[in-house]
């Protein structure tokens, strides 16, 4: 396009330079000094007058006319500009024009040192744009390399933590660009399955632990009772019936120990549908069923509406009202709900303030509950229910005396949908709405 541009201006400066009246010389020169097909060297520059009739008179090289050149002998019109040869086959630009009636004139000019220019004009073009090129594609690699470098990282690192499942590999975050984010949240990424995993790990060590031992109790009675009954030596009726008692016991701790631990490790897709339910009965389906184990509940509910699991939620509850029966015994159980917030009070001896922060760790027991029935597991899925429902909750000394446990769940003390009655823990909620 340059080239083009260059070649159309000086063609056009030709053109003014040949029909400029200074640079031609004098038209009345050659026209009284030039005669039918005759020439004159006086004139130093290339003209030619073309008469009607076809006859010629040329100053300099004579210029070969066309029959189209004749019609501005017999039409005046505006001078035309074309490239031409000299009869020597020199090429020239010419410019014809109506010099007078029945009479042009056709000067020219040599194109010689014009297309020199133009070579050399596009000789250089050419090496600007090969430099251009040369350069864009370079600077184009050096930019990609940069640009695609935390690509690169990205992907040696995944492929990594693919061969060797080292959750551990973090990759740099350089700037906050999109691929800085993406390292970013690859970062995170891996942080939780690490955190995940361990959790994993960490439960699958203490169930084994916690396993372990009615485990050996129940080996140890049920060798005892074949140990009898194979060598005939019938064990005392009394110490019989203790044994059996306690080989029923272990097996309730077991199952419980169980059922405890597959609600902890259950994933979230077994999780219930999180649907609007009244909390205050759920939680007054929870105070029924600890009164039928024995448990002596005072209760003062108002109404309040949530978003959740039902049935977590009344295992929650639940959860923490046991676990206030087993440090106030023969004592009463106050449960309060106002707000969205739930208490329950116990009236035992109350925590050492050194293990509040532990309360709810995966089978942490206090020292003074570890004679006490139980895994150590059920104040932690508390926190997983509460924590499921957006909730929080927490374990602390009452004031004169005892502990109470704070559950607080977002919500409202109105119904916002046509919310069924709760009937406990069989209530099918998978297929409502509110």
């Amino acid at each position: 396009m340059s080239w083009f541009i260059v070649q159309n201006q000086l063609i056009k400066q030709l053109d003014q330079t040949i029909m400029d009246p200074e640079e031609s010389g004098d038209r009345d020169f050659l026209l009284h000094h030039c005669t039918p097909e005759g020439s004159s060297d006086e004139y130093a520059g290339m003209a030619m007058l073309l008469r009607a009739d076809g006859t010629t008179c040329s100053l300099g090289a004579p210029i070969v006319w066309t029959e189209e050149d004749l019609t501005l002998v017999a039409d005046r019109r505006e001078p035309i500009c074309r490239d031409g040869v000299t009869r020597d086959g020199k090429p020239v630009r010419v410019v014809i024009s109506n010099f007078s009636p029945g009479t042009a004139v056709l000067e020219a000019a040599p194109l010689y040192h014009t297309r020199r220019t133009l070579r050399n004009t596009a000789f250089a073009l050419a090496a600007v744009a090969a430099l251009g090129v040369f350069g864009a594609a370079w600077a184009g690699l050096a930019i990609s390399r940069a640009a695609l470098r935390p690509v690169g990282e990205l992907t040696r690192a995944v492929e990594h933590i693919a061969q060797t499942e080292d959750l551990g590999t973090r990759i740099p975050v350089k700037g906050n660009d999109e691929i800085a984010r993406l390292s970013s949240s690859f970062n995170a990424m891996t942080a939780a399955l690490a955190g995940s995993r361990e959790r994993q790990q960490q439960l699958v060590a203490d169930a084994g632990h916690e396993l372990r031992t009615p485990l050996t109790t129940l080996r140890t009675n049920i060798d005892l009772l074949l140990r009898s009954e194979q060598t005939g030596r019938s064990l005392d009726p009394g110490a019989k019936e203790r044994l059996l008692v306690n080989v029923k016991a272990q097996f309730a701790e077991l199952s419980t120990l169980v059922g405890d631990l597959l609600q902890l490790a259950r994933g979230d897709a077994d999780h219930e549908p999180h649907v609007e339910l009244a909390f205050h009965e759920v939680v007054t389906a929870a105070v029924e069923r600890a009164r039928l184990r024995g448990a002596e509940v005072v209760t003062d509910l108002r109404p309040w509406y949530v978003v959740g699991a039902a049935a977590s939620l009344e295992r929650a509850v639940l959860n923490l009202i046991d676990n206030a029966g087993k440090f106030s015994p023969g004592g009463q159980v106050e449960v309060r709900l106002r707000g969205g917030r739930l208490t329950v009070r116990d009236h035992g001896p109350g925590l050492p303030e050194e293990d509040l922060p532990h309360v709810f760790e995966r089978f942490w027991r206090s020292p003074s509950a570890r004679g006490l029935p139980g895994s150590g597991l059920g104040l932690a899925i508390v926190a997983q229910a509460v924590a499921e429902a957006d909730g929080s909750v927490r374990l602390e000394n009452a004031p004169g005396g005892g502990a109470i446990a704070t559950m607080d769940l977002p919500g409202t003390p109105d119904r916002r949908s046509d919310t069924r009655p709760y009937n406990g823990l069989n209530d099918d909620r998978r297929n409502t709405s509110g």
